[in-house]
Parts: C-alpha cells; sequence; structure tokens
C-alpha cells in the first residue's frame, strides 16, 4: 500500500458544433509541422464539469481515446508533444475553458499514431493551421568529463532506472538512489528532470544530451531530493544533484541555450460558448465500509492501492474537506462539534484502470482518479452519514492585495493570459543563485484583480502559485493589463493574519516570504480583512453513519 499524507493531495452526447467555429492559424516558421496521420473514428467533445483537480487526464484502452479536462492549449501540446511554454500567444481562455474529448481508434495505435490522428482532429474540427519556427530557450547541457563512472551494458535486464527510497522515518536530506541499467544518456538526460527529487534542481528546464557517447550503460547515482515546491529542509548533510552527477557518474550540468521548437499562435475568432458539459449522478465506490478507527489514529490519511482498493482515515469535518478538494478551512462553515470528535476509517473498492502505471501520475493515482474518488466519497457520506450541504457566498478571513509603491511591467499584448512556473521574457532565474527561494512563476498579460485571485486558488499545474491561501482581491486601484514575474519560498503552512500585516524580513539563508516579496519585488502588500468568497455550508449531517 502506498501511504500519502493530507497535504500531498492536492480535473452518446452531444458532438461537436459551436467549437468548430474556432480557428487557429500559425505564424510561418522555419521548420515545418510534422504531418497528420490518420483520423479516430467516432468522436465526441464536451465542456468538462467542475474539477477538485484541474488537470488533464489522458488514457488510451481498448480502442478507446480519451483527454480529460483538457484546456485548447492541452490538446495542442499533447498532439505535437511540447510543452505548453513553447506555444506562444492567443488568448487566456485557451488556458481557461476545458473540454472531455473521446474518440476511437485500432486497439494497436502507436503514441505517435494517436498524435497524428489528434492532429487531423484540431485541423479538421477546429480549423488548427500550423507550422513551427525554433526559438533559443534555455536547457541544461548535459556533457562527459574525463573520468566517467558507468559501465557497459552487459544484456542483462530490462532498460531504465529504478528507484528507492530512504527508510520510514529518515530525514528529509536523505539520499533517493536510483539503479539505471541499459540506458543511453540520451534517454537518461530526457529523463532527468522528471525523475524523483530533482526539480528542485533543475525546475522547468530540459536536459539535452551533448557527452558524445554512444550506446546504453550500467550505472548507479543516489542525491537529496529538493523539490521546487516545497521548503527545503534546514541543515543536514546533502548530497546535491549537480554534485551526484559529477563525482558518482563523471558527467556535468551546465545552463545554456539551445534552438527549441515552438508553436506560436494567434486566434481568429472564439466559438460561441462551450458545449453543455455531460453531468450524471454522482459516481458511487462498488462497496464501502466505515468504522471508527481503532488504530488511534489522528490526522488525516489517504492510501490508493493498484486495483482500486482505497483506505482512508480522518474525522467527519476533514472527511467533508476531502471530498471538496481541500478546500481552505474556513471555507468550511457549519456543522455540530461531533464532526471532530471521532476518527474514521473508510475502506472501499473503486474502478481502476486496471492498465494504469502504477504510482502517483498527476491526478490520477495507481490508476484511481482522484476526482472521481472524492466525488464517490461525497455520494457515500451523503447516503451513510446523511450529509446535506451547499456553496454560498459569505464572509471569511482573507487578504485585499493594495499598492504601496508598485513596480509592475506593461504586459506583452501578444501574450497569452496566465500564470505559469519558470521566468519571464528576460529568461532571468534567480533560483540558480539562490535555490531557496525555488518558487518563479510569471504571469503574462494579466490584470491585478486576476493575479490576485490566482493567489487564492489552489495549487496545480496549471496555477503554480500557492497552497491552501485564504481568498484574496484587489484593491489596488490599479487598471491595465502586466507581466508579472515573482520570486519567493514555498511554505508547508497557510499563512495568518500576524504575519501578513507585520511581514517577516528575508532570511539570512536566502529563503523570502510571498509577503516580503509582493511588497519588495512588486511594490504590492496583502492586508489581512474579511472578504466574500464561496464556502461550503454545512447544513446537516449525522452523528453515527447507518450500518455497513
Amino acid at each position: 500500500m502506498i501511504a500519502r499524507t493530507r497535504h500531498l493531495l492536492n480535473r452518446p452526447g452531444q458532438l461537436l458544433t459551436g467549437i468548430a467555429a474556432l480557428v487557429l492559424i500559425l505564424i510561418p516558421g522555419n521548420l515545418t509541422a510534422q504531418p497528420s496521420e490518420g483520423a479516430f473514428g467516432s468522436v465526441e467533445i464536451h465542456a468538462s464539469p467542475p474539477n477538485t483537480i484541474p488537470r488533464m487526464r489522458n488514457r488510451f484502452s481498448a480502442g478507446r481515446y480519451e483527454l480529460g479536462n483538457a484546456t485548447v492549449v492541452d490538446l495542442i501540446r499533447t498532439a505535437w508533444d511540447l510543452d505548453a511554454d513553447r506555444i506562444i500567444g492567443g488568448p487566456g481562455w485557451l488556458e481557461a475553458d476545458r473540454f472531455d474529448l473521446t474518440a476511437t481508434a485500432p486497439t494497436a495505435s502507436s503514441p505517435e499514431a494517436l498524435r497524428g490522428m489528434l492532429r487531423t482532429l484540431l485541423e479538421d474540427r477546429f480549423h488548427l493551421v500550423a507550422r513551427m519556427e525554433t526559438r533559443d530557450l534555455p536547457v541544461y547541457a548535459m556533457t562527459a568529463g574525463k573520468n566517467l563512472h558507468l559501465k557497459t551494458f552487459n544484456g542483462e535486464g530490462d532498460s531504465g532506472c529504478m528507484v528507492q527510497y530512504p527508510a520510514p522515518g529518515s530525514p528529509r536530506t536523505a539520499p533517493i538512489s536510483f539503479e539505471c541499467r541499459n540506458t543511453t544518456m540520451a534517454a537518461f538526460s530526457s529523463q532527468l528532470p522528471t525523475m524523483s527529487g530533482a526539480s528542485g534542481y533543475l525546475f522547468n528546464y530540459r536536459v539535452v544530451d551533448r557527452t558524445s557517447l554512444k550506446g546504453a550503460w550500467n550505472f548507479s547515482l543516489k542525491w537529496s531530493p529538493r523539490t521546487a515546491g516545497q521548503a527545503f529542509p534546514a541543515g543536514g548533510e546533502t548530497v546535491s544533484l549537480f554534485a551526484a552527477l559529477e563525482n558518482q557518474l563523471g558527467l556535468k550540468l551546465e545552463l545554456t541555450k539551445a534552438p527549441s521548437a515552438v508553436l506560436v499562435i494567434r486566434i481568429v475568432r472564439k466559438p460561441e460558448g462551450n458545449l453543455p458539459s455531460v453531468i450524471g449522478k454522482l459516481p458511487e465506490f462498488e462497496v464501502a465500509s466505515i468504522k471508527p478507527d481503532a488504530s488511534n489514529a489522528q490526522g488525516t490519511s489517504v492510501a490508493i492501492q493498484p486495483g482500486g482498493r482505497i483506505r482512508i482515515s480522518m474525522t467527519l469535518k476533514w472527511l467533508i474537506w476531502e471530498a471538496w478538494g481541500n478546500l481552505y478551512p474556513e471555507r468550511m462553515v457549519g456543522g455540530p462539534g461531533f464532526m471532530d470528535a471521532t476518527q474514521w476509517v473508510i475502506v472501499a473498492k473503486a474502478p481502476a484502470q486496471q492498465d494504469a502505471v502504477a504510482g502517483w501520475n498527476g491526478p490520477v493515482w495507481n490508476g484511481v482518479d482522484v476526482n472521481s474518488m472524492r466525488m464517490m466519497l461525497r455520494t457515500l457520506l451523503m447516503d451513510r452519514f446523511k450529509l446535506v450541504a451547499h456553496m454560498e457566498d459569505r464572509q471569511v478571513s482573507g487578504y485585499a492585495l493594495v499598492a504601496v509603491k508598485p513596480k509592475l511591467r506593461k504586459a506583452d499584448a501578444s501574450s497569452r493570459t496566465g500564470c505559469k512556473e519558470g521566468p519571464g521574457a528576460d529568461q532571468k532565474d534567480p533560483r540558480m543563485t539562490n535555490p531557496m527561494a525555488s518558487r518563479l512563476v510569471t504571469c503574462r498579460n494579466i490584470t491585478l484583480a486576476q493575479f490576485a485571485a490566482e493567489l487564492s486558488k489552489p495549487t496545480s499545474e496549471e496555477n503554480p502559485i500557492l497552497f491552501n491561501f485564504p481568498p484574496v482581491v484587489d484593491e489596488t486601484g490599479i487598471e491595465g493589463r502586466y507581466d508579472i514575474t515573482l520570486n519567493f519560498s514555498p511554505s508547508p503552512f497557510p499563512p495568518n493574519a500576524a504575519v501578513a500585516n507585520n511581514p517577516v524580513p528575508s532570511e539570512p539563508d536566502g529563503t523570502i516570504s510571498i509577503f516580503d516579496a509582493l511588497e519588495k519585488q512588486l511594490g504590492l502588500k496583502l492586508k489581512s480583512r474579511k472578504v466574500v468568497a464561496p464556502v461550503l455550508v454545512i447544513d446537516s449531517v449525522n452523528e453515527m453513519p447507518t450500518e455497513n
């Protein structure tokens, strides 16, 4: 069983009609876009219903191709196998409106064939015309030193890198170990940014192979994990990724620039509204039991095994919190005091993708879509605890974003509205010299009202700013659109009013609080006050569940 703690958990019908009015024209460049290959069979596209984890789902099984909760940018980046950063231009709704796409394809279709079919779909149904350019973008170049510590592949074992995590209870700085077999340098460099514990070193940069080493290799290495979205542990001996590569393998990484393919887009016309979403009744667990937790456990935990077996241990209050998707605590109001009294354990079975990759894969965990699991939990609480709840706007504790001495840069009007992790157009990255401030967020062509709203959204791939932050409203009085870059240190805890009204200065170790960053880098400030925001109101709930 894989245990996952609370703070780690962080998206026949009507056929496509209105979306066909979308036209994307791509500016001609130096490279020719990949040709499209084949076409899907039947295709259905609907607007996505609300989702507690706003990330795309991508699955192909038994001839059924699914892209769920996908933006138009998601569809384009999937079809051309590009990062969203390399799709340039277009209005903000390209990253805001979400769709569910279901299509049929031959069961033996390769990933490249599916991408070709998706390109054909975008061309035929979205009237997408695509040409590619090359631009110099930052990358890490991997080179070989004089003293290599690699062994030529001996023909035994599968290819790839196996990970071994430190024993439970080990310090957070304890190294993660990797055993790589039958691995080319090209494959290793491509995989490195996604390997466990590497994001806090490489951030969002690709690694390209410039070792000139041919063939496949066997090697072992280990480094202390550092994650861009989490606060770095203080003290303790660490082995950095860069030192591990150089001392253990004889390889070096250097930040440089390399020609990279990009799509530059503009929108001629926006479709006339989204297609209606297909929302049926809430899904249910196949089977579920609820009992008081006899283990005297405290806190919150969710574990999902391959095959769909789920175990959840929480109080009733936090079960509701989980079911509605990581609400900021003050945004759940009402309900009797007994909701905090008893720790309950739920053991349930949910439908799981039998061919899913084991482990955590974005919004899917061991084959179970976490948003679907939360909807099943809602159904269970409504059925067994007779829970009745609704959403409404109320005053809650939050922040007002105000202007002190604004230092804002007027937006490039051609940029697509949205926020991303990484540097702005100048490509300056202060994380290279101060890794303690590991969050670097760039918002393009955005109003201050939109920026305030981004601050209080749950963190996700599409919204990388903060996690579980109180609601923020704009009271700067500043009009217009701006390009905003903000560099700060992640915090594992939601801030409180005292911290906001009396910001803690940056620490000598390089830590920069979000409050200090806003004031010094942007000339803006967060002031604690009551604000109006949507909250979940508990109307009624029983103290004990009905019998299993």
